[in-house]
């Protein structure tokens, strides 16, 4: 059985193809990217290695072939990814794959502010219209996104928040691998829908508690509307895409849409989740 994986250069699908090295024939391996050179470690393995550029739809024809199940990771083209996802769908299916595996957001619904929800709600939408068989994996945001505002907010002594009372089940990018290559590598998934998160919903006021801990000083939490996170934001120079990309999130936690918690990571890799505490620690240890 031929495994394929899109975007396979950036982090969480070399993350995946790392573990699918461990028990498939490196043979059987269909990495995707725009940037073949960046993946010489794992051609030098026996993975076929093929440039494919979602926007460039004549790369797309040959993408998948001879593929039975692909890992189709999101591209970062937010706003112009929808038809990028598209075409590569009507690729997989001229191409004979039999399932595909799509990296979504939680509660992908009309009601979500998050700024990823229209592309993310469309792609899922035209897999459940497609052929092939399908998975969806929900990913929660990452854990290590944290970790700048956490460390910020532990020198400064003050954490600026438009979540409100809300929580995210925070996850980290190497358990998302684990569960997509668990999907990969097994059967009994098609047609099921993954919320992949963290062991446990985290709030503003968690942050503020971990700040205080690791910067050894009080730290109080600011709880502002979304305006002024969105200026706060562009105040510190993050780019404005970025810092509206920010707050939307931060309007979706606010929102509830990021608070369930699910056993899934457990469920289908049989090691629990890593817990966001322990990683934040990690990441910032002297």
């Amino acid at each position: 059985m031929t495994i394929a994986i899109s975007g396979a250069s950036g982090a969480l699908g070399r993350a995946t193809a790392e573990l699918l090295l461990r028990t498939v024939d490196p043979r059987e391996i269909v990495l995707s990217t725009r940037r073949p050179q960046v993946l010489a470690d794992f051609a030098a393995l026996g993975a076929q290695v093929r440039r494919v550029d979602f926007a460039e739809p004549d790369t797309l024809p040959t993408a998948f072939a001879g593929v039975e199940r692909l890992l189709l990771i999101s591209t970062d083209a937010i706003g112009s990814r929808l038809d990028q996802h598209r075409a590569a769908i009507a690729a997989a299916a001229d191409a004979g794959v039999g399932h595909v595996v799509y990296t979504s957001v939680p509660e992908p619904v009309s009601a979500n502010p998050a700024l990823v929800v229209p592309d993310h709600a469309g792609t899922e939408a035209a897999l459940r219209e497609s052929t092939m068989r399908w998975t969806m994996l929900r990913n929660n945001l990452y854990a290590h996104m944290q970790v700048p505002g956490i460390e910020s907010a532990a020198a400064s002594g003050q954490l600026v928040s438009n979540s409100g009372a809300g929580a995210a089940a925070y996850v980290t990018r190497e358990d998302c691998a684990a569960v997509a290559a668990a999907v990969l590598t097994q059967d009994g998934h098609d047609g099921r829908v993954y919320d992949v998160t963290g062991p446990e919903a985290i709030a503003a006021a968690d942050l503020v508690t971990l700040a205080s801990e690791i910067g050894g000083r009080e730290v109080d939490l600011l709880s502002v509307e979304d305006a002024a996170f969105l200026a706060g934001s562009r105040a510190v120079g993050m780019p404005a895409e970025v810092a509206e990309l920010v707050t939307s999130f931060g309007a979706a936690t606010r929102g509830g849409f990021l608070a369930t918690v699910s056993s899934v990571v457990t469920d289908l890799t049989g090691h629990p989740p890593r817990v966001f505490d322990t990683v934040v620690r990690a990441a910032l240890a002297p």
